[in-house]
């Protein structure tokens, strides 16, 4: 039997590499070969997951999400470059962990793709996930040489509380991305505005409380308008289209710049070649931190269950609120959960779960020889 084990991060814990070797040397202490192949569906560890399946590291000098200078890397691979919003300007380079639901920038990520231009890639894949902003992707595009000003034409710095004093837009200095395919990698199907958007939904996410959320959506309208009155009269077009809500609105920035969305789960496979390596495995492990009743709607492991059919696939999980009546139609012919096997939280104990990880590898490992 030869098993292919291909796993998501576990989100506050491990990387998906770290799951995918705790669950290989498990698989190994009962006597059952594997491969290694961890993964991504576009939000934080995506940049790693490529590093895994052989891309390039290269090193980059960003600012965090409150302006903190920060060293990151970017993913890089012929004429493809990886770049995340998780590890340039995400939740985990706020300062202490505390949030700035208002006050946080994007202008990481922008910072991180200007240096991957010089490296004159053909396509640029913007993963989305993690975001820590609601700033319209004002600081991604301030890195792009983008300015925004108030009524009285004085420069802002670009963040969600000034999105609501913008006026005019000026991308007449701006980097030029002729020739750049831009991929926009996310599953969030959220709209800028209203609602379903980028405020009402991940806001409180952020941090923001009620009046928050309202400020900075009629600050992000404030700026589609802007934008409408700077040279981009589809702002408010793009800033309903599904997606443009992802990252605190960065797909809305990426979108005017030209980008495409797509499933990243789905895109991350591609890139990954996973139809390439299947055959030749008897089995599939993935798995990610939790599975619950939305993995089946496009999460990484329910979309990689759906390709590798007719390959059984077994799931791993932190946690999984997924009654076994659900497994089959989501793809699965067992899930494993680190809650069955202890009582303590495995979410912000990496030891514990690894130990569980292996654990688990070496039942699944048994089970599978004494079926062969």
């Amino acid at each position: 039997m030869r098993v292919l084990v291909a796993p998501d991060k576990f989100k506050g814990s491990l990387t998906a590499a770290e799951v995918a070797d705790r669950l290989a040397a498990g698989l190994a202490s009962a006597g059952v070969d594997s491969h290694r192949m961890p993964l991504a569906d576009g939000g934080d560890g995506s940049v790693d997951a490529a590093i895994a399946a052989g891309f390039a590291a290269y090193p980059v000098t960003v600012a965090g999400a409150a302006g903190t200078p920060r060293y990151g890397r970017i993913a890089v691979a012929g004429g493809t470059v990886v770049v995340e919003v998780a590890s340039t300007c995400g939740f985990a380079t706020l300062p202490s962990g505390r949030m700035l639901p208002l006050d946080a920038s994007s202008l990481g990520m922008g910072q991180a793709i200007s240096q991957a231009l010089r490296l004159r890639p053909r396509r640029l894949v913007l993963a989305l996930g993690g975001s820590a902003s609601t700033d319209g992707g004002m600081g991604l595009l301030a890195a792009l040489g983008v300015t925004f000003a108030d009524v009285s034409g004085r420069q802002l710095r670009a963040c969600g509380r000034n999105a609501a004093r913008v006026h005019t837009v000026d991308s007449s200095r701006a980097v030029r991305l002729t020739g750049v395919d831009i991929v926009i990698a996310s599953d969030v199907t959220n709209p800028l505005l209203g609602p379903d958007g980028a405020a009402a939904v991940y806001g409180p996410q952020k941090g923001a409380t009620d009046a928050e959320v309202a400020f900075l959506d009629a600050a992000l309208r404030n700026l589609v308008r802007a934008f409408g009155r700077s040279g981009y009269p589809d702002a408010m077009a793009v800033a309903a289209t599904e997606g443009a809500g992802s990252a605190g609105g960065i797909g809305f920035a990426a979108l005017l710049l030209g980008g495409t969305i797509v499933s990243g789960a789905e895109f991350f496979l591609e890139l990954f070649e996973f139809d390439r390596h299947l055959p030749g495995f008897d089995l599939v492990i993935t798995g990610e931190g939790s599975i619950d009743e939305q993995t089946a709607n496009g999460k990484l492991p329910a979309v990689l269950a759906r390709r590798a059919r007719p390959v059984p696939v077994v799931a791993v999980a932190g946690r999984s609120t997924l009654s076994p009546d659900r497994w089959d139609a989501a793809g699965f012919t067992g899930i494993y959960s680190l809650g069955d096997y202890t009582v303590r939280d495995t979410a912000g104990d990496p030891e514990l779960t690894r130990q569980l990880l292996t654990r688990i590898g070496r039942q699944i490992g048994r089970a599978t020889a004494a079926s062969a």
